[in-house]
């Protein structure tokens, strides 16, 4: 079972997780929240914009010297719906071994802190604050992106050896200059390292610098809109795209799922159900209800 009430809410009315233990102690039962199930901010409602705020990953999402901004699709409810569902296979997986269940508490808040990996960590050890860095590292110059004549390019050397060739490339002399030849250095003058490349990287358009960089052993990629996206060789070798036969709007086009199995990509068998398309099936097959009690109920508005 999986629920995404505020913690107590389904105690209320006699499905919390000890109700249903009672009937069935091998239930796995998933409470996803914003907070937690336990803790002074455990009634919150979450949503994700607020936890990204709040859980630290606004404040190293942006420019260094702009406004903080959110990432560009809801990652906090994702990276929690990753770990809920690693925790429930894990249960599933367990109670096979112990005919136990287990009441799974998964929530955006947790999910976010951990997520901040390195930066957490940086925090915790060292004491080290961390800043807006936009699409630069923090510790390796150059790493970031790049305006072309007609987009953006990123790209980074990601050691001495690297930065040789990507100055080479550049048909300049960085990698003699003591102010550029180790990281280090590059980190101290970054500012003035990034200000020239900038300014010849302004020169060419993206396809040309891809040209350029193709084959060198250096870090670099275009940055793509959606359209490349999809159309990217890769995503279309992978079949990254798939589509299923919509029972109102035929073909609908899909994300496949992100995993193969023994080399298959695990296939999409069904459509996105419209809205009530599985009641009666799940009403009178798996709950064993009569035809006049789901009339009843239909009569009542509950479905």
């Amino acid at each position: 079972m999986v629920e995404n009430y505020v913690p107590g809410k389904l105690a209320e009315m006699g499905l919390g997780y000890e109700d249903c233990k009672a009937i069935n102690p091998g239930i796995v039962y998933a409470s996803i929240s914003g907070y937690g199930q336990a803790g002074p901010y455990r009634q919150n409602p979450g949503y994700d914009v607020m936890i990204e705020a709040e859980a630290g990953l606004m404040h190293i999402t942006g420019e260094r010297t702009a406004t903080p901004v959110k990432v560009g699709v809801a990652i906090t409810d994702l990276t929690t719906g990753l770990y809920a569902q690693s925790a429930i296979l894990a249960a599933l997986y367990g109670r096979k071994a112990t005919g136990q269940g287990v009441h799974i508490d998964a929530n955006l808040f947790d999910s976010q802190i951990a997520s901040l990996a390195n930066i957490g960590s940086n925090w915790l050890v060292a004491g080290k604050e961390a800043e807006r860095q936009g699409t630069a590292h923090p510790s390796i110059v150059p790493y970031q992106t790049f305006k072309t004549k007609d987009g953006f390019i990123m790209l980074g050397a990601g050691n001495d050896k690297q930065f040789g060739v990507l100055s080479k490339l550049f048909g300049q002399a960085w990698h003699t200059d003591p102010s550029y030849t180790t990281n280090s250095a590059r980190v101290a003058n970054r500012v003035a390292l990034l200000t020239s490349m900038s300014l010849i990287t302004e020169q060419r358009s993206t396809e040309e610098w891809l040209s350029i960089l193709e084959g060198q052993g250096l870090p670099f990629a275009p940055i793509n809109n959606i359209q490349k996206t999809f159309e990217h060789p890769q995503a279309v070798a992978r079949g990254i795209v798939t589509e299923v036969d919509h029972p109102r709007i035929g073909k609908l086009k899909m994300v496949a799922p992100a995993v193969h199995y023994d080399g298959e990509r695990m296939p999409v068998r069904r459509p996105p159900p419209v809205l009530g398309q599985h009641t009666l099936e799940i009403l009178r097959d798996d709950l064993g209800m009569s035809d006049e009690q789901i009339a009843d109920l239909h009569h009542k508005g509950a479905i």
